[in-house]
């Protein structure tokens, strides 16, 4: 899975801004003309700051434990891997939880 399957799932859409040509101008003409300062707030969704995070992760090369991979193939190779259904099934039932909750922020 990517990154845009994960936003896709988490219903997060990412609309590109649009402007005609006339509206561009105006806009930088009326920046140009403002010497005040202003000053804005912005407030970062939960989903924004676990993408962050999630491309954070990616920038630095290790998205997941190559040794810990590389353990778990051998294993299924020899066929002694084994699955812990009740932890499978305790984390499927906990995502589902975080995905109801309303969200909080």
């Amino acid at each position: 899975m990517n990154i845009s399957d994960s936003i896709k799932k988490m219903g997060v859409g990412v609309d590109k801004p649009t402007l005609d040509k006339g509206t561009a101008n105006k806009g930088s003409e009326k920046a140009a003309s403002t010497s005040t300062a202003s000053s804005d707030n912005v407030t970062l969704s939960s989903a924004s700051v676990q993408l962050q995070s999630l491309n954070a992760g990616s920038a630095s090369g290790e998205v997941f434990d190559t040794n810990k991979v590389e353990e778990i193939k051998a294993a299924i190779a020899r066929g002694d891997f084994s699955v812990d259904t009740a932890k499978v099934a305790d984390g499927l039932l906990q995502t589902v939880k975080d995905l109801i909750q309303p969200n909080k922020g």
